[in-house]
């Protein structure tokens, strides 16, 4: 038997296994419009709870509805892609399927990277903003607790975290192979959010020449190029300043392309023809496309730079089978307490059952009491009225079952009534 309330558990989703980043970033959710975005969600298909996860390697949506076949095309309207075959991108997953993708999403074992940490900090991201939204229930608030849990366990009892390589150090790497040394590079990055931080670390450590932080708000901009030792370029200059810089790094929210194939080809110009190296970490992109087809520029993707990140897997592989088994042990515990909470209405209905025999059979024996029976006959009385009223309709359900219900009644009789007189 199929438990109602798992059944009602879903994942619905893409990421960089089954998309390119031309898919993805139609389908990514502007974290300003996160908020509106859940409610339409909930409003539009009578979903009761949901939590959306928008990365730059994935969009996803987990929720609990009585109605799933609404939740593709809700979110193809939703973007604008009609005519669109966007279901050929998509994977779907529910009851137990729905937790264990979420554990080992969580726990970095469905990354681009295996075992890379940043993920867990993006679901935890995207369960505060679906309870800010209002959008996040009992069963997906005690999912995602499993979540975080399965999450730290894999972390502190596995190796997974080990040799890991993450899109950072891709990225210096590939930087480095194309230009030479970082510390004779001129870098600047172009956001100020947790990517960047990332990044800008990871450059930090090889002393670039110099490092400057392009972001349209000055505040967030001029924190940034404090934290990463460099100087701050508002984003309205950002054309005129390109070609000061060799390596350009961009990760932004932005919904447009911040530069374009025209922009670069100046920017060339100015610099004679000189390499330039272009990373382009955000989802919707924030360098057109067509950038790449420029000599002289060498333009990666987050997809470009998962490629880079594969040499240390086979070793990333053995601690992730151990991981596997703490995400199967972590579902089963979830499903457990699914089921537990499943059967409460059935206890509780029983318990007042009860409870209503218990009550009429306690006023009647007082009133026998105040017309001044004898007590041993009142509790006779009592007890053989409690029993029968409480053993009716097990025993009428038994006289009238039939093969082949009958022989499972027996069995849940034998269950609920165990033979233990002595």
């Amino acid at each position: 038997m199929v438990d109602s309330t798992a059944h009602q558990l879903h994942a619905f989703g893409l990421n960089h296994q089954t998309a390119p980043v031309a898919v993805r970033e139609r389908v990514a959710f502007p974290e300003e419009r996160l908020t509106s975005s859940l409610r339409a969600l909930c409003h539009d298909t009578s979903t009761e709870e949901a939590v959306i996860l928008s990365t730059c390697n994935r969009t996803e949506i987990y929720c609990k509805t009585a109605k799933p076949e609404l939740i593709t095309d809700w979110l193809a309207d939703h973007h604008d892609l009609a005519g669109f075959d966007l279901g050929q991108y998509l994977y779907h997953k529910d009851g137990s399927a729905a937790a264990n993708h979420a554990f080992r999403v969580a726990s970095g074992l469905d990354s681009m990277v295996l075992g890379e940490t940043q993920i867990l900090g993006q679901v935890k991201q995207a369960v505060r903003m679906a309870q800010e939204s209002d959008t996040l229930g009992t069963l997906l608030h005690k999912m995602f607790d499993h979540t975080f849990s399965v999450a730290k366990a894999v972390r502190s009892q596995t190796r997974i975290g080990e040799r890991s390589v993450s899109l950072a150090s891709a990225a210096l790497r590939l930087t480095e192979d194309i230009l030479g040394p970082m510390n004779e590079q001129r870098v600047l990055f172009i956001g100020a959010g947790e990517m960047i931080e990332l990044v800008g670390t990871y450059f930090l450590d090889r002393h670039p020449k110099t490092v400057t932080v392009a972001n349209r708000s000055s505040d967030r901009g001029h924190a940034m190029a404090q934290q990463l030792k460099g100087n701050y370029l508002p984003l309205s200059d950002l054309g005129g300043a390109l070609s000061h810089f060799d390596v350009i790094i961009s990760s932004t929210a932005s919904q447009l392309p911040l530069i374009g194939k025209g922009m670069v080809e100046s920017a060339l110009r100015q610099r004679k023809h000189r390499p330039l190296v272009m990373i382009d970490l955000a989802v919707p992109r924030d360098i057109e496309p067509e950038v790449a087809q420029l000599d002289d520029v060498f333009l990666y993707t987050v997809d470009d730079l998962g490629k880079v990140t594969q040499e240390n897997r086979d070793y990333r592989e053995a601690a992730a089978e151990e991981a596997e088994l703490i995400i199967a042990q972590h579902v089963e515990e979830f499903l457990a307490w699914i089921a537990s909470r499943n059967v409460v209405p059935t206890i509780r209905s029983l318990r007042n059952h009860a409870d209503h025999y218990r009550r009429q059979e306690l006023d009647k024996a007082t009133r026998a009491l105040q017309r001044g029976l004898p007590v041993e006959k009142v509790l006779e009385q009592f007890s053989v009225s409690l029993m029968n009223k409480w053993l009716h309709h097990p025993m009428q359900a038994l006289n009238h079952s039939h093969d082949p219900q009958r022989p499972g009644l027996i069995d849940a009789v034998r269950q609920l009534f165990p033979d233990d007189q002595t």
